[in-house]
């Protein structure tokens, strides 16, 4: 593949380019007939911002069709949520290192459960298998397989590259790290570090903003599981914030966000993984006690904002990279 310079608008989707390729393939035109986006349309359909040393890119286009749905459930798996979209990508990109972080379609169902681990039943199945004491042990709680919730544990594919080597007398400088040691592609560590809160809060200009579904199920009728992506780029710095938000009714609610902080400045991204959970109940007892009516206690449970702080915290989890050239290679 070409690469185009890099002052190109398709330059600034560097990070998405290698799923433009997946993207064509799973949206291969069956019918001629078929209205859907020329293979050329994806670079249409994807806006880019550059902020500093980074580049931001974000695509969307329609639900994927039969053909290619059929394709990711035979590569994935596992039967495909009833709204896929297959080809958006949100990516973050830091051009002098060949360095990113992607939010796709295909690796977000991926990391959804395979095995019947972490199968739910729905709120009816219970009931009919409280009526039933004794004649209902060899019965699975559902018979498919796998999460049929689509919690997936998915926080994103980071890619890297090292840049092109450097001239020999420049080698010790550029190609090197310290000690003589090979310099290797920069890569997430735990840290202590966390996303500053505050200076996000702040009032300050928002130069790019945008959000993206990559699939959603409505659970059988029985509630809702959506994945999507929000970007927001300040002057200073950004923050994406990827999100599950599964309530099955009657059951369990759930919310898993993935949050990616970037400081213009200091070439710094935090990436911050959190699982939280309760019990449908308690999250609708919680509503009730707020002095919510009725009618406002059931657009709170569809609200996974209003939810989010009713919820148990699972597990939590952040890590650092340091992107600047200076930056210690350890």
């Amino acid at each position: 593949m070409v690469r185009p310079p890099r002052d190109t608008p398709a330059a600034a989707a560097v990070a998405i380019t290698s799923t433009t390729s997946m993207a064509t393939a799973m949206n291969h035109i069956s019918n001629p007939n078929e209205p859907f986006p020329d293979p050329s349309a994806l670079s249409a359909a994807t806006t880019t911002h550059a902020q500093g040393r980074f580049r931001i890119a974000t695509r969307k286009l329609p639900i994927s069709k039969s053909g290619a749905i059929d394709e990711l459930t035979e590569r994935i798996g596992i039967p495909m949520p009833e709204m896929i979209f297959g080809d958006n990508v949100v990516a973050i990109a830091h051009a002098p290192s060949g360095w990113s972080v992607e939010f796709n379609t295909p690796d977000a169902l991926d990391a959804v459960d395979k095995t019947d681990r972490h199968m739910l039943k729905v709120a009816y199945a219970r009931d009919w298998e409280s009526t039933r004491e004794g004649t209902t042990a060899g019965i699975k709680e559902v018979v498919k397989p796998y999460d049929w919730s689509y919690s997936t544990t998915y926080a994103g594919t980071v890619r890297q590259s090292l840049p092109p080597p450097p001239p020999p007398h420049a080698e010790q400088q550029q190609g090197q790290a310290a000690g003589g040691q090979p310099q290797v592609p920069p890569t997430f560590q735990p840290t202590e570090k966390k996303i500053p809160i505050e200076l996000l809060k702040r009032r300050d200009p928002i130069l790019f903003f945008d959000e993206v579904v990559l699939y959603e199920s409505e659970l059988d009728d029985n509630g809702i599981s959506i994945y999507s992506v929000k970007v927001r780029v300040h002057a200073q710095r950004m923050l994406l914030l990827c999100r599950l938000f599964m309530r099955l009714d009657n059951v369990v609610v759930r919310i898993r966000d993935t949050r990616v902080y970037v400081d213009f400045d200091t070439d710094e991204v935090l990436r911050e993984y959190t699982e939280k959970e309760s019990q449908f109940a308690d999250v609708k007892r919680a509503l009730i006690m707020s002095g919510r009516l009725p009618d406002d206690v059931t657009i709170g449970l569809r609200d996974a904002n209003v939810l989010d702080p009713l919820l148990n915290v699972v597990t939590q989890r952040t890590e650092a990279v340091c992107l600047a050239p200076s930056a210690a290679t350890t």
